[in-house]
C-alpha cells in the first residue's frame, strides 16, 4: 500500500469513526426512590400487615420501626469491615510483590521484532489438541474441551466461531488484510490536536489499533494486533500487543472454528480491551452479516482502506 492511499484511507477510517463517537449515549430514565418504595409498599401492604400481626405487633408502622432497627444494627456490623481499606492494602501487596520480582508495568510500546531472529513454525490445532480423538467428539463437547484448554491461562484468549461466520469473515479479510479498529479507553494514547484547546467534550478518548490478517497454512488463520502509534513507529517490525489464530481443521465435518490468542503480558491493553476490538473486528468483516446497509457501509470502509476508494 502505498503512502498516500494509506493516508487517504486512514482518514476515511477516522472520519467513519468519529462521526460513530460522537453520538449522544442513550440514557434511561428510572422512577425516583420515593416512587419505587411506594409502589412496593402498595402491593405488598396486605401480606407485610399480615406479616405485623405474625409477630405480634399492632400495625403495619409497628413493623416498619421494629424492621429499621434491625437494618440500622446489620449495618453498624457491616461498617465494622472498610472494603477501600482492604482494597488499599491488596494493592499495596501486589505492588510489593511486583518490586521484589523485578516486574514492571505495562508497556505503551513493545518495541520491534528483531529481523534476525528465525520465525517460529506455526501450531496447528493438532499441537493443541489430539486432532483424531476431538474429530469423535460433537460439537457441543469439542467447544467445552477447547474452553477448559485455556482457562487457566492468564491473558489468553478462546472461542468457538460458527462455521458460516467464520467463510464470510475469511472472504473479507483475505482480500482486505489491513484496517484500522477504535478502541474506547480512558488513558488512550492519542496524538495530541493542533489546537491545544480543544477538548473531548466529556467523551472518552478514542485509541486506534492496526489489524493484519495472514493465512499460514491451509487451515491456519493469523490475526495480528497492535497499537496504531506502535505501527507508524516501527512499520513492518512493530511488535503485536495480541496475536491470534483461527483452526479451521473441524469446519467442514462440524461446522465450527476454533479461535484461540494471547495478549502480550507487557502490553498496555487489558483482556477487556482486546475482547472489545474482536467484537468491533467481527462487525467490519461481516461475520455478523453482510446484508444490512450499515453492514454493507462497513465492509465498504474495510475496502476502500485497502483498495481505495477512487475518490479525490
Amino acid at each position: 500500500m502505498s503512502f498516500l492511499r494509506y493516508r487517504r484511507a486512514t482518514v476515511i477510517a477516522y472520519s467513519f469513526f468519529k462521526r460513530c463517537y460522537a453520538r449522544p449515549i442513550e440514557v434511561r430514565f428510572v422512577q425516583s426512590n420515593a416512587k419505587q418504595q411506594n409502589d412496593v409498599l402498595e402491593r405488598y401492604k396486605e401480606k407485610l400487615e399480615r406479616k405485623a400481626k405474625e409477630q405480634g405487633l399492632k400495625d403495619l408502622s409497628e413493623l416498619k420501626t421494629k424492621m429499621k432497627n434491625e437494618i440500622d444494627k446489620k449495618k453498624r456490623e457491616f461498617s465494622k469491615v472498610d472494603p477501600l481499606e482492604e482494597l488499599q492494602d491488596f494493592e499495596k501487596a501486589q505492588k510489593l510483590k511486583a518490586v521484589l520480582e523485578g516486574k514492571k508495568g505495562p508497556k505503551k510500546d513493545l518495541g520491534e521484532i528483531n529481523p534476525g531472529i528465525p520465525k517460529r513454525p506455526y501450531k496447528t490445532l493438532d499441537d493443541y489438541v489430539k486432532l483424531d480423538l476431538f474429530k469423535k467428539l460433537p460439537p457441543t463437547q469439542i467447544g467445552l474441551v477447547w474452553r477448559a484448554r485455556f482457562q487457566t491461562k492468564e491473558r489468553t484468549l478462546c472461542a468457538v466461531v460458527d462455521g458460516s461466520s467464520y467463510d464470510k469473515m475469511y472472504h473479507y479479510a483475505i482480500n482486505n488484510p489491513r484496517f484500522i479498529l477504535p478502541l474506547p479507553k480512558e488513558d488512550a494514547q492519542v496524538e495530541k490536536a493542533k489546537d491545544h484547546n480543544s477538548s473531548n467534550n466529556g467523551r472518552t478518548p478514542v485509541e486506534m489499533h492496526f489489524i493484519q490478517w495472514a493465512p499460514v497454512g491451509k487451515d491456519t488463520l493469523h490475526l495480528m494486533i497492535t497499537s496504531l502509534a506502535a505501527f507508524k513507529l516501527h512499520k513492518e517490525y512493530t511488535k503485536p500487543h495480541t496475536t491470534v489464530s483461527f483452526h479451521s481443521e473441524l469446519k467442514d465435518s462440524k461446522g465450527l472454528v476454533l479461535m484461540n490468542g494471547q495478549v502480550d503480558k507487557e502490553a498496555a491493553v487489558s483482556l477487556k480491551d482486546v475482547r472489545l476490538l474482536l467484537l468491533n473486528l467481527q462487525r467490519f468483516y461481516g461475520a455478523m452479516g453482510d446484508s444490512t446497509d450499515i453492514s454493507q457501509q462497513r465492509i465498504k470502509l474495510v475496502h476502500d482502506f485497502n483498495q481505495g476508494s477512487g475518490e479525490v
